[in-house]
């Protein structure tokens, strides 16, 4: 899999000391650039653990999903909110599936 950062819609989280990414990443590979917006460090140490894509205020993050797992082109976005996430994916045909998961509260 591979994580695609929209730098149009990343705005760096702001004025934050850190952004969103750069918390939740397990691997430490998520930083932001000299614009102030996130980037990945080294693509090949990514995990796929998309902590990111979850995290990400500004929906910026997603997931391009390996043609194995689904066809050329497909997208798998989350909304997350405070009682669920709900995962968008998208086929290159544009048709879409979606699956709401709820979060439990700590």
């Amino acid at each position: 899999m591979a994580v695609i950062i929209d730098h149009l819609k990343c705005n760096g989280c702001r004025d934050a000391l850190e952004s969103r990414c750069e918390e939740v990443c397990p691997g430490n590979l998520m930083i932001r650039n000299e614009e102030h917006k996130a980037v990945i460090r080294s693509m090949s140490d990514c995990w796929d653990c998309m902590a990111c894509v979850k995290a990400c205020p500004m929906q910026a993050i997603k997931t391009k999903l390996p043609y194995e797992l689904a066809a050329f082109g497909a997208e798998l976005k989350p909304k997350t909110t405070n009682k669920q996430i709900v995962w968008t994916l998208k086929y290159p045909d544009g048709r879409e599936e979606v699956f709401t998961i709820p979060v439990e509260s700590i």
